[in-house]
């Protein structure tokens, strides 16, 4: 079986050899920028991790604090279902979700989408386990992730016909980091992986080796 990585390799392939030179440099200078200016940076390894309640796909309230009285929790921060690389990962934690579970941890992802598009992206890639609606970022926020996206990659996302704003349901088009966090039961941050290229994932078996250690 390919591992994510692999899967995130092909699937830039294809999108080198359909997109346009100005679009992949847009994109790509909008990465860039990002990362010099040195914002959202994430929580890192030792910080205590912000308790929070968001609403499932099914508009039901989930509480991190209840979670992690069951074990150790694994928190992915995603940016929509509307995002190819975001859908590879989501779909690479469902096949290690028995793993992870073996591992004695959990598993929740998190996107400013509303329930409704939540619960459209769990159902098209078939996810077994919480995916949360973090409204207005304010838990990404609170994990130090948001970015407000350049005017120009605004422009470029919907001329590709992607309403990321209508997704979200207000007209901020701001974003979180893809990033990874494992949070032990005491909520402490254990594990830290934030990127500000969003085509870089981390491997799910990473995470199930951190929570093997714990």
């Amino acid at each position: 079986m390919s591992t994510l990585q692999e899967e995130i390799q092909d699937y830039k392939k294809v999108f080198k050899q359909k997109a346009s030179k100005e679009k992949q440099e847009k994109m790509k200078q909008a990465t860039e920028e990002l990362e010099k200016s040195g914002i959202a940076q994430g929580l890192k390894v030792g910080n205590q991790a912000p308790d929070f309640t968001l609403l499932d796909a099914t508009g039901q309230k989930v509480s991190f604090k209840n979670l992690l009285q069951k074990g150790p929790v694994i928190v992915t921060f995603y940016r929509g279902g509307w995002c190819p690389y975001c859908n590879l990962e989501l779909k690479a934690y469902q096949r290690e979700l028995t793993a992870i579970k073996e591992a004695g941890g959990e598993l929740v992802a998190i996107s400013p989408e509303l329930p409704d598009s939540s619960l459209s992206t769990k159902e098209k890639n078939e996810l077994e386990f919480i995916v949360l609606s973090d409204e207005g970022n304010k838990v990404a926020e609170e994990f130090n992730l948001v970015f407000k996206m350049p005017d120009y990659l605004i422009d470029l996302y919907k001329e590709s016909g992607l309403d990321v704003s209508g997704h979200n349901g207000n007209n901020d088009w701001e974003l979180p980091k893809p990033a990874t966090f494992v949070v032990d039961q005491q909520g402490r941050v254990v594990f830290a992986d934030v990127d500000s290229d969003y085509t870089k994932r981390t491997e799910p078996s990473k995470v199930i080796d951190v929570l093997k250690n714990l």
